[in-house]
């Protein structure tokens, strides 16, 4: 493992969660970090404040692909899921059988069209691949594991305490992800159940927009612990669909990461659906944020995906319908209170 033969750790990708996850393997090891852009590197290694925090001495950052995959054997990318398949891509001839992956992207890769011909033909599974399925895809790395939890970036920068979840098929990835993170303030579970969380952190993201807009709209915490327990049945339904067990969605990458994404003005996703709650276009609010609210683009996603399973998901249509379709949140909220759920608890 990286850790134990003293190589430093790599982080791929320079935005707020890949700066914390920097900063938190700083504790344990030498990390190097890889972002596109001169000016991010430069910051890093002229110690100047990036997202609040000057990252410690611990920490240099690069430009260069090949540098990265030489020197770490273990690397956690933290990119966009939009951009994920390139950036392997851009990776791919550096990476080796021996690398581990550590991914801590929470979204889902669509290939073979375009995504602007999503609304217009629909989509299938075989259009969609998770972030690991994409791994696999576009690399000869075997051996890989998700990271996923209730972890929000900024209060991961302000040192305050939480705790994650790395799922992989491999005791080695597993080990060495705990071996690397694990500190006072950050706490490290393990699973085999990959794609359990990786559709968990993926979908949570829908539920928070949703919780977000209820808030802008001025409604208070009843109707939200509504939205968040049907919409975590939904989530569920989503993962038993697409291969998952139920369990994944009741522990630490599950519900736990859905409470933290779901309630704080930390959440990109619970800002950006609250300000479409107070208001804004749809247009308005994406060329504003600072960064992706991956929520957007997985609901677009699990809309179409919910049709080619045969789901019944309304809280996932009416958030479609009022993001992407101006639909009236009075009447979408009219419409779920009269929908006919026919039992509180059906998923266990």
């Amino acid at each position: 493992m990286s850790a134990v033969m003293g190589k430093p750790v790599g982080v791929i990708g320079g935005g707020s969660f890949g700066t914390a996850i920097a900063n938190l393997l700083a504790y344990n090891t030498d990390v190097i970090l890889y972002a596109r852009k001169e000016e991010v590197v430069n910051q890093i290694n002229g110690r100047e404040e990036r997202h609040g925090i000057v990252l410690p001495e611990r920490v240099t950052a690069t430009t260069d692909p090949a540098e990265i995959a030489a020197r770490c054997h273990l690397l956690f990318p933290v990119v966009p899921s939009s951009g994920f398949r390139s950036m392997m891509q851009d990776m791919a001839p550096y990476l080796r059988p021996y690398h581990i992956l550590i991914h801590a992207t929470k979204g889902f890769d669509v290939h073979g069209m375009a995504e602007s011909e999503i609304e217009e033909k629909g989509i299938t599974r075989s259009y969609v691949s998770t972030i690991s399925e994409v791994i696999r895809e576009e690399s000869v790395v075997v051996r890989l594991g998700c990271l996923s939890g209730p972890n929000l970036a900024k209060e991961i920068l302000e040192g305050q305490p939480t705790a994650t979840l790395i799922a992989s098929k491999f005791d080695e990835v597993i080990s060495a992800g705990k071996s690397v993170l694990s500190s006072p303030v950050f706490h490290v579970f393990g699973s085999y159940d990959l794609l359990g969380a990786e559709l968990a952190g993926a979908l949570k993201n829908t539920i928070a927009l949703g919780s977000g807009i209820l808030k802008g709209y001025g409604l208070g915490k009843n109707i939200q612990a509504m939205l968040l327990t049907r919409g975590l049945m939904e989530m569920v339904y989503f993962g038993k669909a697409m291969g998952s067990e139920a369990e994944a969605f009741f522990g630490t990458a599950g519900i736990g990461d859905l409470i933290a994404t779901a309630t704080s003005k930390k959440s990109r996703n619970y800002t950006f659906g609250f300000r479409i709650g107070s208001g804004e276009s749809l247009e308005q609010v994406s060329n504003t944020m600072p960064e992706l609210a991956e929520g957007v683009r997985t609901l677009r996603i699990t809309r179409h995906l919910a049709k080619h399973y045969k789901l019944r998901v309304p809280i996932t249509e009416m958030l479609y319908r009022i993001v992407f379709e101006d639909f009236p949140i009075q009447k979408a909220m009219d419409y779920l209170m009269s929908f006919p759920y026919d039992v509180d608890v059906d998923v266990l």
